[in-house]
């Protein structure tokens, strides 16, 4: 069979690839609209781990491709450097460098000269992780412990707010993650993150429900105590079942004013086996923090900015995993990690932290 030719995509065309792979578009989808196979898209954006590459500007101070046209005619037609410079409004010494750095009075050409100086200008800014070999450190230990770029990164804005050297952003994190060339963080590192793929995907990227499970007859989200509403008040809890293959649960209790987690090992999804656990687990809690249980009915959910608690569980138990042989112990320890993890809404403390706050409030 005969292979079509290797294409070579314009600048106009890269920039297209990317506004779509921003929006969440598919590699096939994307490479329909050149007639190709996605790994002729999937090799233009793995170069920089599917982050989109900051755009090359020129500096206010460099020569243009029309005043390095300019120095060629004059060189053509003899005029001196001095006559030169003085129509470009330069000074004869920048002209003077330029000419002596390509090629010389009789070998220069304004094209050649002008790439020449955007490839010299290739000089990537030094890693901060790569000069702070001790942020990388603590940025490579949260990162084991899954916490997502951005946790560590409001998390070490918090902890060290006066110290710019113990700070860096999620996109630098992202970055060195996924561009291996920088050499600041290894490789082995993503497969602690929620999503463990070679190139970063846009956040835009639809993605489908994560089969939450449903229990009928229990108390609407709606009707729940306006003081649960807004969240201001510890106590109030949201309740929902995460389901496995060959019909096993997960129960799932998240306190909405600290966004503290527990995980309910149950034997069954009917309503009676799940209220049986909850109450048993309901038990070890303070009087004063537990008030009342709302449980998640499904749709009446899809308007309401909730918790994220099912994507982070899913990092510990995968969809289509059986979780009939997964012990309290084992929940108890995940529900530990997540609660040690630091929570944007929560300015970057963590869960646990908030809780016990609670805790100590009511003692």
């Amino acid at each position: 069979m005969k292979m079509r030719p290797r294409i070579y995509y314009t600048e106009e065309q890269k920039a297209l690839m990317w506004d779509r792979w921003q929006k969440g578009e598919s590699l096939n989808s994307i490479a329909r609209l050149f007639d190709r196979g996605h790994s002729s898209i999937q090799r233009i954006l793995t170069e920089t781990g599917g982050i989109r590459p900051r755009q090359r500007r020129r500096s206010c101070l460099a020569l243009t491709l029309a005043e390095r046209e300019e120095i060629s005619r004059g060189l053509v037609v003899g005029h001196s450097i001095r006559s030169i410079a003085a129509s470009l409004s330069r000074a004869p010494s920048t002209v003077s460098r330029e000419i002596r750095r390509n090629g010389s009075r009789r070998r220069y050409r304004a094209n050649k000269a002008d790439q020449a100086a955007w490839d010299r200008a290739l000089r990537p800014k030094t890693c901060k992780l790569v000069e702070n070999r001790a942020l990388a450190r603590v940025v490579a230990n949260k990162l084991r412990l899954e916490w997502s770029p951005e946790q560590i990164a409001g998390w070490l804005k918090r902890t060290y707010p006066d110290d710019e050297n113990f700070q860096v952003s999620r996109e630098t994190i992202y970055k060195s993650l996924f561009i291996q060339a920088r050499g600041a963080l290894k490789k082995e590192l993503l497969q602690h993150l929620r999503k463990t793929r070679a190139m970063r995907r846009s956040r835009h990227k639809t993605l489908k429900g994560e089969g939450l499970g449903k229990i009928t007859n229990t108390v609407s989200i709606r009707k729940r105590p306006a003081e649960a509403e807004d969240r201001a008040v510890p106590g109030h809890w949201e309740g929902d079942l995460l389901f496995g293959s060959n019909n096993s649960q997960i129960a799932t209790l998240v306190e909405r004013h600290t966004r503290y987690v527990m995980l309910i090992r149950v034997k069954g999804k009917n309503s009676e086996t799940v209220i049986t656990a909850l109450i048993k687990q309901a038990h070890k809690l303070l009087r004063e923090l537990y008030k009342s249980l709302t449980w998640d009915r499904g749709s009446e959910m899809a308007d309401h900015q909730r918790f994220s608690l099912a994507t982070d569980i899913r990092q510990y138990f995968p969809k289509g995993m059986d979780l009939s042989d997964v012990t309290q112990a084992k929940l108890n320890a995940v529900a530990r990690r997540l609660n040690e993890r630091p929570r944007k809404t929560l300015n970057f403390e963590t869960p646990a932290e908030r809780f016990y706050q609670c805790v100590a409030a009511t003692s």
